[in-house]
């Protein structure tokens, strides 16, 4: 291996900690890590130097942690961070937060002070926490110390498993020091394997399930993140479950592309309507499949159903937690396919169920009910917004993966936004600012590394001036890798949507207004080119900006307003 390769003087240099884990690394799959250097972590940093993973340095560490998460979205591969002890450990943590709440495997290897100082407090001992692991408990799957060499590769493929069994998510794990510099007498690492625990669901959870659904005459669903991350496989089983069942289908920002936007049971995104919640409370069994049933999917907790719920998540602790349900822990997919077979067997065919909401066909009233949430934004103010949404979506071509920022233009994206044949990515889960450019930094980079090259491996991010602030710094991290990201900054002088809520409750908005610099010129200060556009030439400035080469910045200086949600309690009309 190239740990085996040779000193300018000959010499084979000698495997310390830190090779042990580079090699676990490359032996499980990885061809990637981000990071930055740091005084307790330079045996891995040297480890690096006769390792073929590729290493990416960025800024900040918590544009590290959302460009490792933006990589895992975009290639379905684990996202591998490297830090430093305690500050820059730290300064992970919002990211971290991101992947956890939204399910990313990511696997974080952490450096930390010499075994000699851990679990003492050394008086001047460099970065020193009382306790670093604790710290990213509430941000990881699960959080691992090792305290001798020969534990590092074991530690790592373990962690590994955990990072991709469902709920997928980031797994910690810290190396002290002196194991990472210590010299090993374990041989280099030629294979290690990491299998993710299966979850398939409990039979008489499915059993029960189908009874319910095959006695309902009106059944919604709810599709969230977990049935996108289970794959193709899981997406078609969705559309044979509504299709058997004729049941309207609501796609979660986290899910957006898990059904065809397309398809006449579709309700697309507008999880935030109160139109589309109406309907979703009239159904006898509401399903919902890999979603928590959270903030933005219940419409801010206002969805209350009159019927039966059936909620299917690999995570258990969220089951239950809004609202009785039968509650099904288990991968989406593999319940989507049992539900399918189940239903075929138990004789439920969509001839049955075509005329079951009230006496109509559930696609005339999934229609009816498209129809009203169009009507209700055509009577608002909103054609600079509508236009803009537009012209973005009929830039970006049918198979480019976007990633969006706590921005208005990504909450109107939640709801209107249809991926097509791409990926939408979001920081919804957690919600913090700053996830858009460095996850798609990332993206990009992985996609590369995929062998899409061109248009066909470019990335859009979307994100407003404030929340752009907290990445800008990674616009030399783009710049150095020449990665294929196109970044849309929507400048509207401040943060856009806290300004729009407090206006909305106090009639005045207190500390949102912001001095920004020229984000045309500060990004060609760092060699990337970039252009100030207004609203109506967006699409061609992103048309023009998806041709090139390497990074770039399209500003929109414009200010956007948040559609009004219809009123609650609002009854369809069925």
């Amino acid at each position: 291996m190239a740990a085996a390769a040779e000193h300018a003087g000959g010499e084979t240099p000698v495997r310390n900690g830190g090779d042990l884990a580079v090699e676990t690394l490359h032996a499980l799959g990885a061809r990637t890590v981000f990071g930055i250097p740091g005084q307790h972590a330079l045996g891995l940093f040297d480890a690096l130097s006769r390792s073929p993973l590729e290493f990416v340095s960025n800024r900040v560490e918590n544009n590290a942690a959302f460009a490792a998460d933006g990589y895992a979205r975009a290639t379905g591969e684990v996202g591998v961070l490297f830090l430093s002890t305690g500050p820059g450990a730290l300064t992970s943590l919002a990211g971290l937060q991101e992947a956890y709440a939204t399910g990313v495997p990511m696997l974080v290897i952490a450096s930390q002070i010499p075994l000699s100082g851990l679990g003492a407090r050394r008086k001047g001992m460099l970065h020193q926490l009382d306790d670093q692991k604790a710290s990213a408990k509430n941000v990881t799957k699960a959080q691992f110390t090792v305290h001798h060499a020969s534990g590092i590769p074991s530690a790592i493929q373990d962690a590994w498993a955990d990072a991709v069994t469902v709920p997928q998510g980031p797994v910690w794990v810290e190396i002290p020091q002196d194991v990472l510099l210590g010299e090993v007498m374990v041989p280099p690492v030629q294979d290690a394997l990491a299998v993710p625990y299966d979850h398939p669901p409990r039979a008489e959870l499915v059993d029960e399930s189908v009874r319910w659904l095959k006695d309902a005459s009106r059944v919604a669903i709810a599709a969230g993140g977990g049935v996108r991350r289970s794959g193709r496989a899981a997406m078609e089983s969705l559309k044979d479950v509504a299709e058997l069942l004729q049941a309207p289908v609501v796609c979660s920002p986290g899910g957006n592309t898990a059904f065809p936007w397309e398809h006449p049971l579709s309700l697309g995104g507008w999880v935030e309507d109160r139109v589309v919640t109406d309907l979703l409370e009239d159904a006898e069994v509401l399903l919902v499949v890999g979603s928590a049933l959270g903030e933005v999917t219940s419409n801010y907790f206002t969805l209350e159903p009159r019927g039966r719920l059936i909620q299917v998540d690999a995570e258990p602790r969220v089951l239950e937690t809004n609202h009785p349900t039968l509650g099904v822990r288990a991968d989406a997919g593999q319940m989507l396919a049992m539900l399918a077979d189940a239903l075929r067997e138990a004789g439920v065919t969509r001839a049955q169920r075509e005329a079951g909401w009230h006496g109509r066909a559930a696609a005339d009233v999934v229609a009816e009910t498209n129809a009203r949430v169009i009507a209700r934004l055509d009577a608002q103010d909103l054609g600079r917004e509508r236009r803009l949404m537009a012209d973005i979506r009929a830039a970006v071509p049918a198979g480019m993966q976007t990633y969006w920022d706590m921005t208005i233009a990504a909450y109107w994206g939640w709801n209107c936004w249809d991926a097509q044949d791409g990926e939408f990515h979001s920081a919804q889960g957690a919600g913090g600012l700053g996830y858009g450019f460095p996850a798609a930094f990332g993206g990009a980079l992985g996609l590369a590394h995929l062998g899409r090259t061109g248009i066909d491996g470019r990335v859009l991010a979307v994100a407003g001036d404030g929340s752009a602030m907290y990445s800008i710094a990674e616009l030399a991290a783009a710049k150095q890798h020449d990665a294929a990201v196109t970044w849309l900054i929507v400048d509207d002088g401040g943060y856009g949507i806290l300004r729009e809520y407090m206006e909305g409750a106090f009639g005045k908005a207190t500390a949102t207004e912001l001095d920004r610099p020229d984000f045309q010129r500060l990004a060609e200060s760092f060699g990337v080119p970039a252009e100030t556009v207004t609203v109506e030439d967006v699409r061609g400035a992103l048309e023009r900006a998806f041709q090139a080469e390497g990074p770039n910045v399209v500003v929109v200086q414009t200010r956007l307003a948040m559609w009004a949600p219809s009123h609650l309690g609002e009854a369809p009309e069925v």
